[in-house]
């Protein structure tokens, strides 16, 4: 009961938030920051950038995944290898596959996996972060189509010189 009572709780600070930063045009890079630091994507929908948050929760949860994977198979090797060092007469279910070297080898292969899972889950926690605070600057950044380079051909009556005139619209 405590738990469906703090999910609803998230989800009414997650909605205030939301209704408000629809309702403002300037989109703060700090908060934005800390909306994705406390709840991942959060950060992503303040700054209107609703598409990307799939792709945050998709990183998320695949590292996750990895992880707890990859530690369950570390730890089922080594405590077979620990087993195996301190039981040399018992069998166990790797017995006729893998020599211990095998088994040595496995676990050092999970346990690498499980730190890279690890990192890459941190990875995408970061970029969350700071991909809000970057979608919260450029959220009023002009991207219009109008923008030209021009070259005109002028007289100086004063000086008698011809020249070139070059103008940036931007």
């Amino acid at each position: 009961m405590s738990i469906f009572k703090y999910i609803l709780i998230v989800l009414f600070i997650t909605f205030s938030v939301i209704s408000e930063a629809q309702e403002s045009l300037l989109k703060i890079p700090k908060r934005a920051g800390i909306y994705s630091a406390i709840i991942p994507g959060l950060g992503q929908v303040y700054a209107q950038k609703y598409w990307k948050v799939p792709i945050f929760y998709a990183g998320l949860i695949s590292s996750a995944y990895y992880f707890k994977e990859n530690h369950e198979l570390y730890e089922l090797y080594k405590n077979t290898v620990l087993d195996r060092v301190v039981n040399k007469d018992r069998t166990d279910e790797f017995t006729d596959r893998y020599t211990d070297d095998n088994l040595i080898t496995l676990k050092d292969y999970y346990k690498r996996n499980r730190e890279v899972s690890a990192l890459l889950f941190t990875l995408t926690y970061i970029l969350n972060i700071v991909d809000a605070s970057v979608s919260a600057h450029l959220f009023d950044y002009d991207v219009s189509e109008d923008i030209s380079l021009e070259f005109q051909p002028i007289y100086m009556a004063k000086e008698n010189a011809n020249g070139l005139s070059l103008s940036i619209k931007l």
